[in-house]
């Protein structure tokens, strides 16, 4: 799951300022506003370099990256389309994403549309960019894919369309299924047995990949996507493995593998028995699927990001869907605004992921109600 939207657009209460302890773990550094859609999704394994998006002068949003703090605006060329989004970056300096073009195209495949972002009616290409040149990366085919995330080897993981117009109720879109990108070349990854589309979402340093598979649908503005994602699923050497689930069907957050680190340990979100409410779980080859709960008195969560020691980071929210961002170290969960200075001028929304020496990044709030990019640096 990218983002809370739709607790933004429904304008959801500001959150009230949580108690932070004399001695605070971490340093917040501000990574500035990044509008009503953006936010840093990835940051890397050993550096201060962050890929994401901001909302640009004239509504559109691009994609950017942080560098050290300072914002590089990476979609002011893009691929001939007003908006763009970076969704990972790996230690090279190679960051993917999607980006709209200037052919015609009558499908809001990256959901830009739906965003409230500028309006246009083209292609949205996956993308590498990298030496400050941004690069379309092939599809299935179709006019449309994602690039959502790159290892260290410079391998991509995401989604793209082919050429066949999906039969599934109330989706818009051409069937799209996971692939990865390997030297500009891509490779179709199998689905899961009853699925008819899928997304790979991740994707380790061993070129093991996580992601989600089911039906597709009308665009979900929870998950930025047109799709119901019945199964959490895991792509090792050529073989697909549904994950289990926490007890329900991938109605609501749906069941989805959002992280895999170098050891294999995979986290995400599962909807619940009663598929009204969905927790984050870590995933072990060992221990199978195991629901990793939510604050105390909090209904949902999410696990999003998962550091090659264990550390998880993601959100927990309340009956109210109102979400504070935390960590799990060890199966305990903490409220990251209980881990930063009290005098801190941003309540922390979402983590969404964590590199090998413990920084953070994600999206958070204002007093005054504007969202922004957060670092959290250990101290």
């Amino acid at each position: 799951m990218k983002s809370i939207l739709t607790w933004i657009a429904a304008g959801g209460l500001l959150p009230i300022w949580a108690a932070a302890p004399s001695s605070p773990r971490y340093t917040v550094t501000d990574l500035g506003s990044v509008g009503s859609t953006g936010q840093p999704y990835a940051v890397t394994t050993d550096a201060p370099l962050s890929g994401g998006s901001s909302v640009v002068a004239g509504g559109a949003m691009h994609a950017v990256l942080w560098i050290f703090g300072v914002k590089l605006d990476l979609g002011a060329r893009g691929l001939g389309g007003p908006n763009s989004a970076s969704y990972a970056v790996n230690n090279l300096g190679q960051a993917v994403g999607a980006a709209q073009t200037s052919v015609s195209n009558g499908e809001d495949f990256c959901g830009f549309n739906a965003m409230g972002l500028t309006a246009s009616n083209t292609s949205c290409l996956p993308f590498v960019w990298q030496y400050g040149v941004m690069t379309n990366l092939p599809t299935l085919g179709g006019a449309n894919g994602i690039a959502n995330s790159i290892n260290n080897l410079g391998q991509a993981a995401g989604w793209a369309e082919n050429a066949t117009q999906s039969t599934d109720p109330g989706c818009p879109l051409n069937e799209f299924q996971p692939v990865t990108w390997q030297n500009g070349q891509i490779q179709q990854l199998p689905i899961y047995a009853g699925d008819t589309v899928g997304v790979a979402w991740h994707i380790n340093d061993h070129g093991q990949a996580v992601g989600a598979g089911g039906t597709c649908g009308p665009y979900n503005p929870a998950t930025g996507m047109y799709m119901v994602m019945n199964h959490a699923l895991l792509w090792d050497n050529g073989k697909v493995t549904d994950l289990g689930n926490l007890g329900g069907t991938g109605g609501i957050a749906g069941n989805h593998a959002c992280s895999i680190n170098n050891r294999g340990q995979v986290v995400g979100h599962s909807d619940l028995a009663d598929d009204s409410t969905f927790h984050g779980f870590l995933w072990t080859e060992s221990g199978g699927m195991q629901d990793l709960g939510v604050l105390p008195g909090d209904a949902d969560s999410l696990a999003i990001g998962i550091a090659d020691d264990g550390r998880i980071v993601g959100a927990s929210f309340d009956e109210d869907f109102n979400p504070r961002a935390v960590i799990w170290t060890n199966g305990a969960i903490t409220d990251l605004n209980t881990l930063v200075p009290a005098n801190s001028p941003l309540y922390l929304l979402q983590a969404n992921s964590i590199n090998s020496i413990g920084e953070i990044v994600g999206l958070a709030v204002t007093a005054s109600g504007d969202l922004h990019g957060f670092m959290l640096t250990p101290r």
